[in-house]
């Protein structure tokens, strides 16, 4: 099982659903969400704590009260319930996104903006980098959005952050859009899916079940508010 729900933020959250949404998460969570500086930040931040708890009361039927999330070694939060049940969450931009899977499970959301693909010599396995710069010019800055998520949903899935060498491991999406991942540690089958959720957006997701649903759960922050 595995889902994939998406919220689009693309207005300022009014000060008085701020307030509604806070009231929903811990008082740890609320105090850290109002350290940003910036407004768009803090409600990001907010509406991805409360899309995640959305999720989870949709779908193991628990009760917001009753969901406490803890942290890994390496900083990543999960949700202990038996049945395990992972969830990660992305965000940036307009979109906040949720994966949700009875398997290990990496999601990430990049706005496609002009970058130093420089960096890509830094960041990305030697074939890697070779498949970009092998792109028509007009396409590499999208391509590496393409390669930059699917990275990050895998490491994500991993669970260990930067930890894990983004160089250890390589990711090709061929013509056909078929994705081949290689890497020479035993960590499992990992699998790849992306998803068109917005024209000036790169979606991608990780996880070792390698069944994927067709589409996209889409939310908004009204159906948030129900719960």
């Amino acid at each position: 099982m595995i889902k994939i729900y998406a919220l689009n933020i693309n207005k300022d959250i009014s000060p008085s659903l701020f307030i509604k949404l806070s009231s929903f998460v811990s008082a740890e969570r609320r105090e850290k969400i109002n350290k940003f500086m910036r407004k768009e930040d803090a409600d990001r931040s907010l509406a991805a704590e409360v899309l995640v708890r959305h999720v989870l009361i949709e779908n193991i039927k628990i009760k917001n009260q009753d969901i406490s999330f803890y942290y890994n070694t390496y900083g990543k939060p999960y949700f202990a319930h038996t049945p395990p049940i992972y969830f990660n969450l992305s965000h940036s931009g307009n979109w906040v996104v949720c994966a949700i899977s009875s398997q290990e499970v990496g999601i990430d959301v990049e706005k496609i903006s002009k970058i130093d693909l420089d960096i890509a010599k830094s960041f990305f396995a030697k074939e890697e980098y070779l498949d970009l710069m092998g792109k028509d010019a007009s396409k590499r800055n999208e391509y590496f959005y393409a390669l930059w998520t699917l990275k990050e949903s895998y490491i994500k899935a991993r669970g260990k952050g930067l930890s894990l060498d983004l160089r250890s491991f390589s990711i090709i999406v061929n013509n056909d859009d078929i994705i081949t991942f290689e890497t020479s540690n035993d960590c499992g089958k990992y699998s790849f899916k992306q998803y068109n959720i917005d024209k000036d957006y790169k979606l991608s997701v990780c996880t070792l079940n390698d069944v994927f649903p067709d589409k996209i759960i889409f939310k908004n922050l009204d159906d948030l508010i129900i719960y």
